[in-house]
């Protein structure tokens, strides 16, 4: 049975899960067909691609195209995302035509800026393939593209017409890409508490597949950062919230050339954010994090790094302030499970020892 959850930001969108879904029933109602194009990669595009074409075109959509970019981080750049758009305005996409988005986080952020900025704004259709997309970058309308100075350094809001997470879609998924997507559950889990929380019992279950397991987790994932970001869509306050562990953690894929997976490179973050919420505030909950991450078949600590690069790259994460000193850093940390604070200065001293002492 799909479930179907509503982000209520001013102009609202459903995210719908389940398996198996159609999205001619999906979107009936919301959408009438017209020209579409999808928008895949390497590695999504040759497993699902054809379905959804089949799918659209049966619903009375004419596809244009079909887009496929080079799986990894690296096409979340200028140079792929101009040769996308040039390729829609080669195949004739309309400003009043549907960009249908098929992959996991890069895909979605790249496919959201380029159907927010190609006419100055194309109807977006979320289609997540992974579980780390499903349960966080497909929902909360922040898209963005890397350049070499920084991760998701340009960007914007883009709110989609709809997100369909097809739960199927994560049987093609390799066991590390499951846990990878586990990371952004155990980070929403520790922010929320409550129910949530309690249903991490659960990882083990989703890692093996249990479709029942997966639902209740992306379910919980969906619902928690929906009434997060109706909150406050823009980033201006709590929403911050959802950057925990990502301090670190983009620092960490940026020093490792982005070959270091996001959700590894977040568990990591993770654990040194718990470390610093104890210097802080004196509640200890890094055994809790080191436990929930190593059931969810995730690293601890992240492979040996260069400190110098890691707190280089931190240096141009946009959450800083153009007021904070070349060697202050903003972080969320938790003064409990369920009680996140967001916008903490921490000097670079706290964080460079923090690091060295948690064996980097």
């Amino acid at each position: 049975m799909a479930q179907r959850i509503e982000v209520e930001v001013s102009t609202p969108y459903p995210v719908v899960i389940g398996s198996g879904l159609s999205v001619a029933e999906v979107l009936s109602g919301m959408m009438e067909p017209g020209v579409a194009a999808v928008l895949t990669d390497s590695q999504v595009g040759p497993l699902h691609a054809a379905t959804v074409r089949r799918d659209l075109e049966s619903a009375g959509w004419r596809v244009a195209a079909t887009i496929e970019v080079a799986a990894g981080e690296r096409s979340k750049s200028l140079d792929v995302y101009a040769e996308v758009v040039r390729e829609l305005a080669r195949e004739g996409l309309t400003r009043d035509g549907a960009l249908f988005v098929l992959g996991g986080g890069v895909v979605g952020d790249l496919g959201g800026f380029v159907a927010g900025t190609y006419m100055r704004g194309v109807s977006l259709v979320a289609m997540p393939t992974t579980l780390l997309a499903m349960v966080d970058s497909s929902v909360g309308g922040k898209v963005g593209l890397d350049l070499p100075e920084g991760k998701n350094l340009v960007g914007g809001f883009v709110r989609p017409r709809a997100v369909l997470a097809d739960l199927d879609r994560l049987s093609t998924l390799p066991p590390r890409e499951i846990s990878n997507g586990l990371a952004e559950v155990i980070k929403m889990a520790l922010l929320s508490g409550g129910d949530y929380l309690e249903d991490l019992h659960l990882i083990e279950a989703a890692r093996a597949g249990d479709p029942e397991a997966l639902h209740t987790l992306v379910a919980h994932s969906v619902a928690f950062k929906a009434s997060v970001v109706a909150e406050d869509e823009r980033e201006t306050g709590r929403r911050a919230i959802l950057n925990y562990g990502h301090t670190i953690g983009h620092g960490l894929e940026a020093a490792a050339d982005y070959s270091l997976p996001h959700g590894e490179a977040i568990a990591a973050g993770m654990v040194f954010a718990a470390r610093l919420s104890r210097d802080r505030y004196g509640t200890d909950l890094v055994k809790m994090h080191e436990n929930l991450l190593r059931r969810a078949g995730l690293p601890t600590r992240p492979p040996a790094f260069d400190l110098e690069k890691v707190l280089k790259a931190m240096g141009a994460d946009k959450k800083r302030r153009s007021a904070d000193g070349a060697a202050e850093h903003r972080f969320v940390l938790l003064k409990d499970a369920g009680h996140p604070v967001w916008d903490v200065p921490m000097n670079e001293e706290e964080v460079r020892r923090v690091m060295e002492t948690a064996g980097g």
